[in-house]
């Protein structure tokens, strides 16, 4: 790495581009009566994928940048679930059941603290309404904490196939500083039981920039992980936003480390972890050579998504619940954020919509070349503009952020054709954001590049 090229590029705040454009710039002009009309406008043939947002968790973690709050008890659950339930029927009453679901994720939150009978009803309403593809993925977010036999038994019996652990550490002084106390031991014993119920698919989330986190203890959590050989690994960088997220507020800010020390715990996770045998996938995942994600990336098949990387090939993803943003051709549609307001929209027999974005001629080419570069980390534009009916060298003279990128050697430049260098793919969010028109006025809602 470059200390000058993170000193000059890695302070400025951008997306992570798992959408584009991102959600910042969803507005109310998109609304149900909208998303109504695109549903009704899917294809019978069509494939789509759907993503479902549990909104709860048992205890708050102080990192967490999610949309979700603390439930103890199991009735708030079970409210939710059903009107789950009723946006399924709702939704999929407006598209039919000849679409084929290939893909399936239950994110949060924390999805399998609901009750294991409700989790089982919500997998029915699902298959009663939907045409699952028999090889069709079905993954779900777990806290290993939390996680009981019998739930284990329900995610086999729903046909679960991929769970997704968050570890982000196993430093207890970075553990007491975020509110997480996770041991090894209960870890382990989740993915033991997992494994031994025949879900095979284990994904870990770790998380680098913590407080009081260090690259001797970044590798200390690599370590204990690769005891238990997860499938694929996603090491995300911690996004502090504390005037949008309040519990984020009690971590100190001065325990927190720098942008050159994020970078270099990043650097160190990633040797080890290649060294380890794992191939990486785009900027922060992780796969075996022989795993799904890293074959997509190898065939240039990748994709990006709400969830990071995914192999993931539709270009619908309906979403359900509280928050849960769907993508459609026409362009992105996001749910009521509040539980209480979601709830009593779907009570009202209506869709749940409160806001979101049609896509512009202009976007769709974007949002093809920002995909490419975050997940090839270079992009040739030439059949891109052709399919858009784009002057690829006009769209090149007309981005002074790319200029600069190129005068500094983090992007080399053959015709219409782009990579990033090997020593700069640390900013490979900042290439992406050379082509965003989007980016102005919204840096303060996104985390650091490095």
């Amino acid at each position: 790495m470059r200390p000058d090229l993170a000193a000059r590029h890695g302070q400025e705040r951008l997306p992570r581009y798992t959408s584009y454009p991102t959600a910042p710039h969803f507005s109310a002009a998109v609304g149900a009566d909208v998303y109504g009309q695109w549903l009704r406008a899917i294809p019978h043939d069509a494939s789509a994928s759907l993503y479902f947002h549990i909104p709860f968790c048992r205890a708050m973690c102080w990192y967490c940048g999610c949309n979700t709050s603390v439930a103890r008890r199991a009735e708030p659950l079970a409210v939710y679930a059903a009107a789950l339930r009723a946006e399924i029927e709702h939704v999929s009453g407006k598209i039919g059941r000849g679409v084929r679901i290939d893909h399936i994720h239950f994110g949060g939150g924390t999805p399998t603290i609901m009750a294991p009978e409700t989790f089982v009803d919500l997998m029915g309403s699902i298959r009663n309404s939907f045409s699952l593809s028999p090889e069709a993925e079905i993954a779900v977010e777990i806290d290993p904490r939390t996680l009981a036999p019998d739930m284990i038994d329900a995610l086999a019996g729903g046909g679960v196939n991929r769970a997704s652990l968050g570890v982000q550490s196993f430093d207890p002084a970075v553990q007491r500083a975020i509110n997480r106390m996770q041991g090894f031991d209960e870890t382990a014993a989740a993915v033991d039981g997992l494994r031994q119920a025949g879900i095979g698919g284990i994904n870990f989330d770790l998380i680098y920039g913590l407080p009081h986190q260090t690259v001797a203890s970044c590798l200390d959590t690599v370590r204990q992980s690769l005891d238990l050989r997860p499938d694929r690994l996603s090491v995300f960088g911690y996004a502090h936003v504390p005037a949008f997220k309040k519990h984020q507020r009690k971590i100190d800010d001065a325990s927190l480390p720098d942008s050159l020390e994020r970078h270099h715990q990043a650097e160190a996770i990633s040797g080890a972890l290649i060294a380890a045998g794992y191939l990486q996938v785009g900027l922060d995942h992780f796969a075996l050579p022989d795993d799904a994600m890293a074959l997509a990336r190898q065939a240039g098949t990748l994709r990006r998504n709400f969830q990071g990387y995914t192999t993931d090939a539709s270009d619908i993803l309906l979403g359900f619940g509280a928050s849960a943003i769907g993508r459609l051709p026409q362009g992105y549609v996001q749910n009521q954020v509040h539980t209480r307001a979601y709830q009593q929209s779907i009570a009202g027999d209506k869709l749940a919509t409160a806001r979101g974005y049609a896509l512009t001629d202009d976007d769709r080419l974007r949002a093809e070349i920002i995909e490419r570069i975050m997940c090839d980390f270079g992009v040739d534009l030439d059949p891109i503009c052709a399919r858009h009916g784009v002057d690829p060298e006009t769209m090149l003279n007309a981005l002074p952020r790319l200029r600069t990128l190129i005068a500094d050697g983090i992007v080399a430049c053959d015709g219409a054709s782009l990579s990033v260098a090997d020593d700069s793919r640390f900013l490979v969010r900042s290439v992406a954001a050379a082509f965003d028109a989007h980016l102005d006025g919204a840096a303060r809602l996104h985390s650091r590049a490095v």
